[in-house]
This record gives C-alpha cells, sequence and structure tokens, in this order.
C-alpha cells in the first residue's frame, strides 16, 4: 500500500499509526495537497490528503473509510475499534468529534492564512466549535479511568484525538491551552510518549 500526505496532517498521521500498529508494510509519500497537487490529483480526483492507494490499485480518499479497510484486514480481537455494543458507537462518536475539530483546526487555519480579510464571524464560529468540542472530549475521558479511552488497549479514538490535539496545538499555539484540560493533556502525552506517535510524527509545516 501506499499512503500519501504529510503527518503533519492528523488524518494522515491516524492512518500511518494504524498501519503501523497493524503491522502493514506500506509506502509513505509525504507529498503535500498544495506543491503535491497535481501528483496527488492523478490517484485522487479530491486532491487532498491523506489517499491511500492498495495493493490491487485501488484508492480510497477519506480517513475513516481507510480505518474501516485496515481493521479488516486484521483479526477481529486486534481491531482499534470495539466491535460490540455500546463501545463500539461510542469509541466512533469520540473518533467523529475529534476528525470534526481537526476540520475546524484545518479551516480556521485558512481562514488566517489565506484570505486578505479575515471573517470575525466565521473565525468566531470555529473557535466557539472547537472550545466546544474540546469541552465533551475533556468531560467523555475525565469520566474514564484507564489509560486508554476504551478498553485495555490502544483504539482508534485515542490515536486520532491524540493527533488533532498535536494539530491545533502546533497551528494555533495558545490558542486553547491544554492545562486548562487536564484530562486531555495527560491522555495527550501518554500517547506522544508511544515509540510509534513518535516515530509517525512531523513537526506542522505551514503551506506556502
Amino acid at each position: 500500500m501506499i499512503l500519501i500526505g504529510q503527518y503533519d496532517s492528523p488524518f494522515v498521521r491516524r492512518v500511518g499509526i494504524a498501519l503501523t500498529f497493524y503491522g502493514l508494510p506500506f509506502e509513505h509519500r509525504p507529498w503535500s495537497a498544495f506543491g503535491d497537487a497535481d501528483k496527488i490529483r492523478s490517484y485522487n480526483p479530491l486532491t487532498r490528503v491523506p489517499t491511500l492507494v492498495l495493493d490491487n490499485g485501488e484508492v480510497l480518499t477519506e480517513s475513516h473509510q481507510m480505518l474501516d479497510y485496515l481493521d479488516n484486514l486484521v483479526a477481529v480481537e486486534r481491531r482499534m475499534f470495539p466491535t460490540g455494543e455500546p463501545a463500539r458507537h461510542q469509541a466512533l462518536g469520540i473518533a467523529a468529534l475529534a476528525t470534526g475539530l481537526g476540520d475546524k483546526s484545518v479551516s480556521l487555519f485558512y481562514e488566517k492564512r489565506l484570505h486578505e480579510k479575515v471573517s470575525d464571524l466565521w473565525v468566531g464560529r470555529c473557535r466557539t466549535q472547537i472550545e466546544s468540542v474540546l469541552a465533551a472530549l475533556e468531560a467523555d475521558r475525565a469520566a474514564r479511568s484507564g489509560v486508554y479511552w476504551f478498553g485495555d488497549s490502544i483504539g482508534h479514538a485515542d490515536v486520532v484525538v491524540a493527533a488533532v490535539l498535536r494539530f491545533l496545538g502546533e497551528a494555533h499555539p495558545g490558542m486553547v491551552p491544554l492545562v486548562g484540560l487536564p484530562a486531555l493533556e495527560a491522555h495527550a502525552a501518554r500517547m506522544e510518549a508511544l515509540p510509534v506517535f513518535q516515530a509517525i510524527s512531523q513537526p506542522f509545516i505551514p503551506p506556502a
């Protein structure tokens, strides 16, 4: 398989971490959706990352779709989303909040970076959404005492929350200090200390 995209994207990073945890061989092409758009477009008409090229040439274009595919390549007991309820829909819900947080963080960055006249209304809306999601994630994580969010082993929800928190902190330094979110701060620190998080990692590089 070929994973296209840079690891400063939390969406690319979550897929790279899952591939590594599962021991699935892959080639990483750290292409930028800006600087390498023509290369990416030849695989993905949306010209976005992550893009995952399967061994048979088929292309997956959205990170949750990729994780769903990867989960079905491993034994049930190794899957990083719970397979039983209610843990499964709860984990999917946490992951959805985290990816939505990532989307809003990206939107806010582009609004400030790419528009000559920044919309205060849009910035305020994004900030409110970001702060509301962080509060919801903090409350849920604080209510769970385990090392991992669901169960005794790391899951996709653990990964994507930590990856998005790192992106938010680097793309918008100081906007929402994690010291005010102790459960999330501790969670992110535990995840980032894992060898796979350190291996599948890249400092944020603003698009040129």
